[in-house]
């Protein structure tokens, strides 16, 4: 029994490219597909087209997880077996961020199987703009708590794990994860696609925004409006140099100051009555870029305009956040963001 991406008993959550309502393309982290079946297997066709690392597609089966390589290119069917025959629930996600793209074609169940319907989804909505602490990245190195990132080949990069994600489910949210890992403000910085850098200041609004998979395409904001908005940029801006840090009145520094304040201008003529909270990370970083984000947000005076700080901002670990730093942010940003007076 096919059950095709269209079907009305499956639940999806992201920003996802639906030009083809029978092969949806997810491209950003926590981006998902949701359903209850009968039977003791479920198979998944999927296609997949790779930048870079090694690729998983997350799964969560009756509450388990675990984590599938996908093909460097093309199409596969991928089996996943329950425990024992009956009534289960399957979650697929993506782990990663655009470093691949993840085309959904279809589950394939057994003979006589059935769907049936999922509860649905909750009101509640938020939208994350990050990097790859967003995102969810090198989360899994559990042995690297507080310390530089193993070498590694994707395989520790779990967007579940994300702050991101786990701010989402202890508010009892939907997400949208507009993370990439590397990425800056501005173009021409940061890591993400170097040495022709792309900022978020050109990837915000797109669906398709890595130039190794084509030319970008644009996001109907229409689809998803988030009653929360947090912005986590700034950490990946020092590179390749930290010029807020070095002269926080010099031109470069003044220009990042001035874009930031587009950005949430943007954000804001999108969402014109959502809460927006700016934050960054535990990830080391220079406080400069905290005092930069703390004048843009007092200088535009929006009432529903936050910036939060960490307890341990910008000096919990030098390297990515592994699940209990990553929970150490969702605690504190989570019962900073029930303070607020949101109409969910």
């Amino acid at each position: 029994m096919i059950i095709k991406p269209d079907n009305n008993k499956l639940i999806y959550s992201g920003r996802i490219d639906w030009s083809n309502k029978q092969a949806p393309v997810f491209v950003f982290p926590c981006t998902s597909v949701k359903m209850k079946f009968s039977g003791d297997k479920v198979k998944v066709h999927v296609r997949n087209k790779k930048a870079y690392w090694d690729n998983y597609l997350g799964c969560i089966l009756d509450g388990k997880q675990t984590a599938v390589l996908l093909p460097d290119e093309g199409e596969d069917i991928i089996e996943i077996s329950a425990e024992s025959p009956g009534i289960h629930e399957i979650l697929l996600f993506k782990r990663q961020d655009s470093c691949h793209e993840l085309t959904f074609l279809g589950f394939e169940l057994g003979e006589g199987e059935e769907i049936f319907d999922l509860p649905p989804k909750t009101k509640r909505k938020i939208e994350v703009y990050g990097d790859s602490v967003s995102a969810g990245e090198v989360s899994e190195a559990l042995e690297y708590v507080g310390k530089e990132d193993p070498e590694h080949n994707g395989q520790y990069s779990n967007s579940w794990y994300s702050y991101a994600w786990m701010t989402a489910r202890k508010l009892g949210a939907e997400i949208h994860d507009i993370a990439q890992g590397g990425i800056a403000l501005l173009n021409d910085t940061g890591w993400f696609y170097e040495p022709d850098a792309v900022g978020m200041e050109s990837v915000w609004n797109k669906i398709h925004y890595n130039p190794l998979f084509g030319s970008a395409t644009d996001w109907d904001f229409n689809r998803y409006i988030p009653q929360l908005v947090i912005v986590a940029i700034g950490q990946n801006d020092s590179h390749p140099e930290d010029y807020m840090k070095e002269d926080y009145n010099c031109d470069r520094a003044v220009r990042w100051r001035s874009g930031y304040k587009d950005l949430l201008k943007k954000i804001r003529g999108q969402y014109p009555d959502a809460w927006i909270v700016c934050i960054t990370t535990l990830l080391e970083h220079d406080p400069s870029w905290d005092q930069a984000i703390d004048e843009v947000c007092r200088g535009m005076q929006d009432g529903k305009l936050r910036h939060f700080i960490f307890r341990r901002n910008g000096s919990g670990t030098p390297g990515h956040l592994r699940i209990p730093e990553a929970e150490e942010m969702a605690e504190e940003l989570s019962a900073y963001i029930e303070g607020l007076d949101i109409k969910w």
